[in-house]
């Protein structure tokens, strides 16, 4: 909690359409704050004169009256923090959000270049500023950013042998929007053709290329990666994500400059971000302005990463101040104008706010009243129609946003809650805030435990990002990993060269944390590859190939080791194996959590799922991470492989079968990919059975049965029709023929198409019928 400061009398800051107020030089302009009425405890602030020559004493009695603060507002800031706290907008949370999502957006970007593309990645709003809770359902929001195209701000910037393209900007050009003037690649002078579809003449014959062809390019190539959606600059084929395709801008511009010149000297931003925002690029995104002639050509300009490190300078309580904002545009706004107000609008409400008062306002017993600010400025920009980009001069954020009449409405609101001293956050359903707002208790015993409440829904939040930053990564995984096209690249020869890239981009401070990821997976991936070589080629002086393991048994808690074990197994070390297995079994408690790269399991993200894998005492930290990825062997690992796995790698029977596969399925079908416990067991009954322990065979059987049909545990079965397969394979090594046509059915029962199932009922057919 911050610090407490004297409770005397206040200044403010100027806020917009408001002066500052002035110093106390007599009885008609001094504006005295009593502390009983308004616990706001600010420090005096020096007043420039010419304000204080400017401030009119009717003015003066106006803010007078605007500062009659409720008394119970200081005690409901901290009760309302306190609730903010407990619903996940915790400082601990907030970092954690922010330093996952920086780590996704690197990964993203080793992805998109392991696989040959000239793009860097970048995760901008509530999720990777920490600014969300669970009940905001925030959506994911990723910019792609392509250099393999250099945009231009002046002639001297052409580069030869790229895709040029030239800013254009006159007086008739809405503010923040840019056409694309295409310059040849061979020399520096305008294209003429239009040898691009996504090139378009504008009238007076220049080349220009075209925002909403861009867009309609993107959408055509993930067609048939998932249903797309498009909102704004976004084309999106991921559900509750905003996907944008832009370009950097590399140079100086004079809309950034002008910001910079302005903010000079304040207290707010910091004299350090703006020397990195003079350096910083901005983006060029696919969205044109609704009123021009020529919205379907323009590019909006985008200072995202701007804005990123001014939220990442926002303290606790502008933070919350933040989020609050954000409760009320999408529970109270939303029922006066749907969704028309955004977050970015809040956004801006905040930056405006802080930059124009004073640093120590921000406390935490201030919240309710600095909440109020936010609101009378909102309602100043209502009444005049013009919502002030904070970057960018001249741009009206209700342009394409709202209507003159749904702006009147929310006026109408926004005057409402204001004069009801903002009652009505006692009405706000998500997260459950206006409950816990009138249930949240001043006894030590109540306030304690919502301490352990904060402790816990923290814990399951971490959770909750880990598992879903694991789960992203086994798909950028799983796409590095894709099967070479051209015929003369041998598999392994590319895996290495992946890996060998890999090691460059651990060089880079930003990129290694990510790249180190990688690296783990890429090179157990070589190393079982090449153990496979050594089984098929019955080369067992394997020692030295056995000892690499040990560089990727941390990639999970199971995957890895189960990985090694069947390679022991395979290699007929049994007595190695088992210690394997037992060390995997220590590990693998009921805590753990499985995690997939190929397919979703419904409610799979839900947060009780997480809370439930947190210890009775909240504090205890898990030594590991409780998630056990599936594990995986491609074709060229096959010999590491238990025989019954290689049926896997040929799931289909006919190319019919192919052809109803998803663009996901195709990926990963040609390999085996099985969850991990019933792997674990599986291994355990043919080692078991190889060292001749006939009761632990049978009771590993057992547990593997009572697994796999245990509804509990079907929101950790990925692969269940492959565990159905090793259960029928079990009983078929058993004798029990008819038990395992029984399981092999069942598998078919849940998938009828692309399952070994199939060539296990042939194969165990002809097995009958030559008895």
């Amino acid at each position: 909690m911050e610090d407490n400061y004297d409770t005397n009398t206040r200044t403010l800051y100027c806020l917009p359409g408001m002066p500052a107020l002035p110093r106390e030089t007599g009885t008609r302009n001094k504006v005295r704050v009593p502390s009983s009425k308004i616990n706001l405890c600010a420090r005096r602030a020096s007043i420039n004169s010419d304000l204080t020559r400017r401030s009119k004493n009717s003015r003066d009695r106006s803010l007078a009256s605007y500062l009659q603060i409720p008394e119970h507002f200081p005690s409901l800031s901290i009760r309302l923090s306190e609730v903010l706290d407990g619903i996940g907008a915790w400082k601990f949370t907030v970092m954690e959000r922010r330093e996952t999502y920086l780590l996704r957006e690197s990964m993203e970007t080793i992805e998109e270049q392991l696989r040959g593309g000239k793009v860097e990645c970048f995760h901008f709003g509530s999720q990777s500023e920490g600014t969300t809770t669970p009940g905001l359902n925030s959506d994911i929001d990723l910019l792609r950013s392509y250099y393999h195209t250099n945009i231009m701000t002046d002639w001297r910037d052409w580069k030869a042998g790229m895709r040029n393209l030239l800013m254009l900007h006159n007086d008739h050009t809405p503010p923040q929007q840019y056409l694309l003037q295409v310059i040849r690649r061979d020399t520096p002078e305008p294209e003429t053709r239009l040898c691009d579809e996504r090139y378009v003449r504008k009238d007076s014959g220049q080349v220009l290329f075209s925002s909403e062809q861009w867009k309609k390019e993107t959408e055509q190539i993930n067609k048939d990666v998932g249903e797309i959606t498009k909102h704004g600059p976004s084309v999106s084929n991921i559900p509750n994500w905003d996907i944008v395709n832009a370009f950097h801008v590399c140079h100086p511009l004079p809309e950034i400059q002008h910001w910079i010149d302005r903010c000079r000297g304040r207290d707010w931003p910091p004299a350090q971000i703006l020397e990195a925002a003079q350096v910083a690029p901005s983006f060029l995104v696919p969205a044109g302005h609704p009123d021009s002639d020529y919205n379907r050509e323009e590019w909006r300009l985008s200072p995202n990463l701007i804005e990123r490190m001014l939220m990442f300078s926002f303290s606790m309580t502008q933070i919350k101040c933040y989020i609050v904002l954000k409760l009320i545009k999408q529970s109270l706004f939303s029922k006066m104008v749907g969704d028309f107000t955004t977050s970015f609008h809040c956004k801006t409400v905040m930056f405006y706010i802080i930059e124009r008062t004073h640093p120590s306002l921000w406390k935490e017993h201030n919240l309710m009243f600095l909440l109020l600010l936010c609101l009378q400025v909102l309602r100043k920009w209502l009444r005049q129609g013009k919502f002030p980009h904070y970057i960018i001069e001249g741009v009206n954020l209700f342009d394409g946003k709202m209507s003159f009449a749904q702006q009147r409405r929310l006026l109408q609101y926004v005057d409402y809650l204001i004069k009801n001293d903002m009652h009505d956050l006692f009405y706000i359903d998500i997260d459950k805030l206006g409950y816990r707002l009138q249930g949240c208790g001043i006894r030590h015993i109540e306030q304690a435990g919502q301490v352990l409440g904060r402790v816990c829904i923290h814990n399951s939040i971490s959770l909750s990002l880990t598992f879903d930053r694991l789960r992203m990564f086994l798909i950028h995984l799983r796409n590095t990993t894709l099967k070479v096209k051209h015929p003369n690249t041998i598999f392994e020869q590319d895996i290495n060269c992946k890996l060998r890239t890999c090691f460059e981009y651990y060089t880079n401070a930003k990129l290694k944390s990510a790249a180190l990821e990688f690296i783990n997976h890429l090179f157990a991936l070589y190393n079982s590859m090449q153990s496979s070589k050594y089984l098929r080629q019955y080369n067992h002086a394997f020692s030295e190939i056995i000892k690499r393991f040990k560089y990727s048994l941390k990639t999970d808690v199971a995957s890895s080791r189960l990985k090694l074990a069947s390679v022991l197994y395979c290699f007929g070390h049994l007595h190695a194996a088992v210690r394997v297995l037992d060390d995997v079994e220590r590990r693998y408690h009921s805590k753990i959590k499985a995690v997939c790269g190929c397919r979703d399991i419904k409610g799979q993200s839900f947060l009780h799922f997480f809370a439930n894998m947190i210890s009775d005492d909240c504090d205890i930290v898990l030594s590991e991470q409780p998630f056990a990825s599936c594990t995986k062997f491609v074709r060229e690992e096959a010999y590491c492989a238990p025989y019954i796995l290689w049926f896997e790698m040929k799931r289909n029977m006919t190319e019919e079968e192919v052809s109803q596969r998803n663009i996901v399925d195709k990926q990963w079908m040609d390999y085996t990919e099985v969850d991990a416990l019933p792997f674990l067991h599986y291994l355990q009954y043919l080692t078991y059975g190889g060292l001749g322990e006939r009761d632990k065979q049978l009771h590993v059987l057992g547990i593997l049965k009572s697994y796999v049909f245990d509804p509990r545990n079907k929101i950790n079965m990925y692969h269940p029709e492959t565990a159905l397969n090793l259960l029928g394979h079990c009983y078929e090594m058993e004798g029990d023929y008819e038990g395992a046509l029984h399981y092999y059915a069942m598998s078919l029962s849940w998938l009828r198409t692309n399952n070994a199932a199939n060539w296990h009922i042939q194969r165990l057919n002809r097995l009958i019928s030559t008895y």
